[in-house]
């Protein structure tokens, strides 16, 4: 199956778009550089990684202090 959005050479990525605390994001597609939210389909919260992310260890530690 083709790419719709390849095949109007519409500017996107194939890759899912992660944002971090501080709307710090980055791409799981290698050599993504551009991390707007509109190029992506698929844009999720760090928070809701398998596995979790470190940045809830940064905001229990700011809670704590």
């Amino acid at each position: 199956m083709a790419c719709s959005s390849c095949d109007t050479a519409t500017d996107h990525c194939h890759g899912t778009l992660i944002v971090h605390t501080g709307n710090i994001a980055e791409c799981t597609e290698d050599g993504c550089v551009e991390l707007d939210r509109l190029r992506h389909a698929f844009v999720v919260d760090c928070f809701d990684l398998a596995g979790g992310c470190s940045c809830l260890d940064l905001i229990a530690a700011r809670r704590a202090s």
